[in-house]
């Protein structure tokens, strides 16, 4: 009898137990539950902790409050100034409300995936459309990743998620595209090249210009003023000639001859002279001036 109030009484708690276990249950912090009843929802349960249900009848649905990622596969799209870009972007979302999640997604991660694989496309090829390419590489990139975001938001909103954040991972010009670009730059860099050559043969054809005028002013200075100095020079030596012949006119006289005879009859003269014995240039050979044997006699 005890025997069988013993396997009895285990029995009971089994079955209590599992009662226990089908009817109690936790949420985790970053859980959100919907209970449902034969395939139905019945409730969201957002709050931690241990909640309840009705065992063997309701089951529990759990859906990750967390931020969740989602990574698009390489687009590429046409921009505004016709040219194409390929787009590598990721989004960040959050379910925030699970029954609207399972009533028009399910309960799984892959389907809402795939909704955001043709949401965020489209509306990257919307936005993108109408911008040109250097506003996709400058400061503007915020406002069109702000814009994209708003567009694909309002789109998974009714799938019930928030997309918190889209962004551009990578842009990159198709390889052909690429190509020609890298062809331009580098016509544009020789062209800034060749402008930057000219300007500088111009100033350096300036400077030439201006320090050949500056020196043609020094010298022609450098020569009036040579000449001024030369011209000086001479009017000295006029007045000193003049006045040593002033005052002996007939010694200026023989040393002038005798300098006339040193140059005309000297080791380097080559000069040959045919004169008669008479002419005035041999006047000193024939007779010598009074202060010259005045000063022998003395």
């Amino acid at each position: 009898m005890n025997q069988k109030a013993l396997i009895g009484a285990a029995i009971g708690v089994v079955v209590a137990g599992a009662v226990t276990l089908s009817t109690l249950f936790t949420v985790h912090q970053t859980e959100q539950v919907l209970v449902v009843q034969f395939g139905k929802p019945v409730r969201v349960i957002t709050e931690p902790g241990l909640h309840a249900k009705i065992p063997f009848i309701q089951n529990t649905i759990s859906f990750d409050r967390r931020l969740l990622d989602f990574e698009g596969r390489s687009e590429e799209v046409i921009l505004g100034d016709q040219r194409r870009l390929i787009v590598d972007t990721f989004t960040r979302f959050r379910i925030v409300d699970p029954l609207q999640y399972f009533q028009t997604v399910g309960f799984g991660e892959a389907a809402i995936r795939a909704r955001l694989s043709s949401i965020v496309p489209s509306a990257l090829r919307r936005v993108l459309g109408n911008e040109p390419l250097l506003s996709v590489l400058s400061e503007d990139r915020a406002r069109i990743m702000a814009e994209i975001r708003q567009q694909v938001n309002a789109e998974a909103r009714r799938f019930g998620i928030q997309v918190e954040d889209v962004r551009i991972r990578r842009a990159d010009l198709p390889e052909e595209n690429t190509q020609a670009i890298l062809s331009r730059m580098q016509t544009e860099r020789e062209r800034v090249a060749r402008e930057a050559r000219a300007e500088g043969a111009e100033v350096a054809a300036r400077i030439r210009a201006a320090a050949e005028r500056e020196r043609t002013v020094i010298l022609a200075e450098a020569q009036a003023q040579a000449d001024i100095i030369r011209g000086a020079g001479e009017q000295e030596a006029i007045r000193i000639f003049a006045d040593a012949f002033n005052r002996d006119r007939e010694f200026f006289a023989f040393w002038r001859s005798m300098q006339a005879y040193r140059e005309a009859f000297g080791e380097e003269a080559q000069a040959r002279l045919v004169l008669t014995p008479d002419s005035e240039f041999f006047r000193f050979f024939r007779e010598i001036p009074k202060d010259v044997r005045a000063a022998e006699a003395r």
